[in-house]
């Protein structure tokens, strides 16, 4: 999902650059701002992400499992389980 976010902001800071080149200053301002939230979703899906990763590394080493033991492939996220449902 950071992914998308990323993608979207970058866009969005391209469509406002044409819209300040062509004169129309609230166009530019709009997607400039909808281009900087999204941005800033991104990064707040990778922090979220970070978190999840260090309570499991808090949960397991209280379990007496070593610390690396969890890769980011193991973290299921809330996008995994609306599409594991979606797929049943």
């Amino acid at each position: 999902m950071e992914r998308v976010f990323q993608i979207l902001a970058v866009i969005l800071a391209g469509v406002a650059a044409i819209f300040l080149w062509k004169g129309n200053g609230d166009g530019a301002f709009i997607s400039g701002v909808l281009g900087a939230v999204s941005f800033f979703l991104s990064v707040r899906y990778q922090v979220k992400k970070r978190n999840r990763q260090r309570e499991l590394r808090a949960e397991n080493s209280y379990a007496g499992l070593p610390d690396g033991s969890i890769n980011e492939d193991d973290i299921i996220t809330d996008e995994d389980k609306r599409s594991t449902v979606n797929k049943i």
